[in-house]
């Protein structure tokens, strides 16, 4: 042994971890030989946890504090060594510290759309992406089931693991769940709550806490978005007397100038004439032979459903349908069914004239 081996040798060892790499979750303390000798100061700093491993088997696990390490303070060290009638130092184990503070902005979002039934829409696929919080419950267990021998262990090693299961969880959870689409965009705090409370315990299992889920956004297929955007639009424009007074009333109290002012009125004077002339067109009977009838009855609008990726969408208006067409959605292989029809049709069996590419024959 060298001079400075035997110096080396003669003062107490100190064990301790810092960390501010703010992902690393299990660190191994590096000792030559995993020697350490006996009296040697031990410090775990709060919101760590300090594990003793002997030979592959965990043996104390020391939470905050300061420990000088002797017979008295690592009990079950002792007797897996048989240190009862006598302590030959240094003596050999592994020293691992867990960091037991909340990990943060962990992601999590759904690959694919997840397909459920809602109450206003039907069958809808949705998607969803936020954020989660973890922190080390039970270190035995996590020790066991997850790091190993691992002797850096970060949030990156298990990150999509608990993303897999937070999507496959979070299906199951929202699949069952009442609660409409829309209320669920408009309560992301509350259902966020509710999620977490229904995965949490699945997180036990690896020795882990969920803490928190948080849902930044619950998002629709496009096309059932465009049409909540013009059944919105209809909502808002469907009293045309009313939205104008609204215009003007907001024009006044933006300070608007004269000129708004004077085109805000002539718009809303005629939008009130254009109403009242629909109102008496609709209201004056027709007369036939000097005697008053009654309009005929509107026919009712037919409506189509489609068949796309092997699940069937709508129903949607005729209007939809040639929209869908000209735009590409709706091709000439897509089914399409209604009712009184037999069964599913391609679109240019029932829809030809959209699909003619070549004139029809002069006559």
């Amino acid at each position: 042994m060298g001079l400075f081996d035997w110096i080396g040798g003669e003062f107490i060892d100190v064990i301790d971890w810092t960390d501010d790499s703010h992902d690393t979750m299990v660190y191994r303390f590096n000792r030559k030989g995993n020697e350490i000798k006996y009296g040697a100061k031990l410090i775990v700093r709060a919101s760590q946890v300090a594990i003793f491993v002997n030979e592959g088997e965990i043996a104390d696990v020391l939470t905050a504090g300061t420990y000088e390490l002797e017979t008295k303070n690592i009990p079950i060290l002792t007797t897996l060594q048989h240190w009862d009638h006598g302590f030959n130092s240094p003596f050999k184990a592994e020293v691992y510290f867990l960091n037991t503070k909340r990990f943060i902005d962990l992601k999590w979002g759904t690959k694919n759309p997840i397909m459920v039934r809602d109450p206003e829409f039907a069958m809808v696929r949705l998607r969803a992406f936020g954020t989660y919080e973890i922190r080390i419950d039970d270190p035995k267990v996590f020790m066991r089931e997850i790091v190993g021998t691992d002797g850096h262990f970060t949030t990156d090693e298990i990150d999509r693991q608990l993303t897999n299961l937070i999507v496959s969880k979070f299906a199951t959870v929202i699949g069952k769940s009442d609660t409409p689409v829309l209320d669920m965009a408009g309560n992301y705090e509350l259902f966020g709550e509710f999620i977490t409370d229904k995965i949490s315990q699945y997180f036990t299992e690896y020795g882990l806490e969920l803490t928190k889920i948080l849902i930044e956004n619950i998002s629709l297929p496009p096309e059932v978005e465009k049409a909540m955007d013009n059944r919105s639009s209809r909502a808002i424009a469907g009293n045309l007397d009313e939205h104008l007074k609204y215009q003007s009333a907001e024009a006044l109290s933006n300070g608007g100038s004269m000129g708004d002012m004077v085109g805000m009125g002539a718009g809303m004077a005629m939008g009130q004439m254009m109403a009242q002339t629909m109102s008496n067109g609709m209201q004056q009977p027709t007369q036939h032979n000097s005697a008053p009838s009654a309009p005929p009855p509107i026919p009712p609008t037919v409506l189509y459903h489609i068949a796309r990726d092997g699940v069937s969408q709508g129903p949607y208006p005729i209007s939809t349908i040639f929209e869908y067409i000209a735009n590409g959605t709706v091709m000439r292989d897509t089914l399409v069914w209604s009712e009184g029809m037999e069964g599913w049709k391609s679109a240019d069996e029932v829809f030809p004239d959209k699909f003619r590419q070549t004139p029809p024959p002069l006559i």
